[in-house]
């Protein structure tokens, strides 16, 4: 009570001795050592140009400006997964090194606001600071930096046309790598500014190399069916593919994965529901089509359309019925992307499909 009158306070915590500081502090260093779980995607990113696979045309000129040789403004476009983004930040990491890397590179993304005030502030003030052509570790280094303008594709026109001054008036320090999945949609005065470079859809023999790879790497046991399925499903998209294997991995518990873990996985409609349907319109029955109800089932209408695209072009049909079913695809392709009515669209599409297959009959 006196001390407390006093003003002093009384700690019921026991002092901290020695002993107990130097095992806190081991503990917590032994937590901080204890590694962070990664997404495969980018535990397994490429780190150096090398690692890049199946683009070696876009490799042996970055190769090249790796070697001393000047790095033009570069345009990358492909589809999604094939390496673009990888690219760039393997070389960039090359050219600068780890410690430079933060300072003489800007990255922006789409998630990023890129308006004509982005352009004309952020990337104007970054691409006008001029920087030394040495490295704290001795090792050459270009006096320029990189602005990576990722998606690029979705940026505004006006955004692209404050852009294209900028490019030409800061060449001296800064180089420009748009990154973009539709070439068509970058403008003609950016595009001819820059060396295009189309990164080609993944070939499957290099993608099932890779994912054994990482199998391997993280001792998962998959069939050479999975492997092969997983591939088909991914399309040439590598980045798919490592996340499904990682998803799969984790969905099976350390069992082998199997094609029909991948088809659970990925969100594919297996080929006996496909059938189901083609059996259903041959039928000429509507109830007996209301019977196979995909979308209650949770299948999403627009991989039905992809899946049915690719039945129907291998299928015996003749030419005239493949162009009617394939030009209706189109339209209900259309209509789901304008937000129609899944199941209305369906039904549209198997009653034109039942037209064709009764002609058959």
């Amino acid at each position: 009570m006196q001390a407390f009158l006093k003003g002093t306070s009384i700690s019921t915590k026991p002092p901290l001795t020695k002993d107990r500081g130097v095992a806190a502090s081991a503990g917590s260093s032994g937590e901080n050592k204890k590694a962070k779980p990664v997404p495969w995607v980018e535990k397994y990113r490429p780190k150096c140009v090398d690692e890049v696979a199946f683009q070696e045309e876009v490799v042996a000129v970055l190769k090249k400006s790796l070697e001393g040789a000047d790095l033009p403004n570069l345009l990358f476009y492909g589809p999604p997964g094939t390496g673009k983004t990888s690219t760039i930040l393997a070389a960039a990491r090359e050219l600068f090194g780890p410690e430079l890397f933060r300072l003489r590179v800007l990255e922006l993304n789409a998630s990023d606001e890129r308006g004509i005030q982005v352009v004309r502030e952020k990337v104007k003030n970054f691409a006008q600071l001029t920087v030394s052509g040495s490295r704290s570790d001795g090792k050459p280094c270009p006096p320029f930096k990189i602005v990576i303008l990722d998606e690029a594709d979705s940026m505004t026109s006006a955004a692209q046309a404050a852009l294209r001054r900028t490019m030409e008036k800061e060449s001296k320090t800064t180089r420009f790598c748009l990154i973009c999945n539709y070439v068509s949609r970058i403008i003609e005065p950016l595009t001819s500014r820059c060396s295009k470079f189309r990164f080609k859809p993944l070939s499957d023999k290099i993608q099932q190399q890779r994912l054994l790879d990482i199998a391997k790497k993280e001792n998962v046991k998959i069939s050479d069916e999975g492997i092969a399925y997983l591939v088909k499903v991914s399309e040439g998209d590598l980045r798919k593919a490592i996340t499904f294997l990682q998803s799969a991995t984790r969905l099976t518990g350390g069992k082998e994965i199997t094609e029909k873990v991948i088809t659970d996985i990925a969100g594919v409609i297996p080929a006996e529901k496909i059938d189901g349907v083609f059996a259903a319109c041959q039928s000429g029955s509507f109830d007996k089509l209301e019977a196979v109800d995909l979308i209650d089932e949770g299948h999403a209408a627009t991989q039905l359309v992809n899946q049915l695209h690719d039945v129907v072009v291998e299928n015996n049909l003749s030419d005239k019925q493949k162009s009617i079913i394939t030009e209706k695809l189109a339209e209900v392709d259309k209509c789901l992307a304008d937000g129609a009515d899944e199941h209305l669209q369906l039904i549209s599409l198997c009653a034109t499909v039942m037209q064709q297959l009764s002609q058959n009959c």
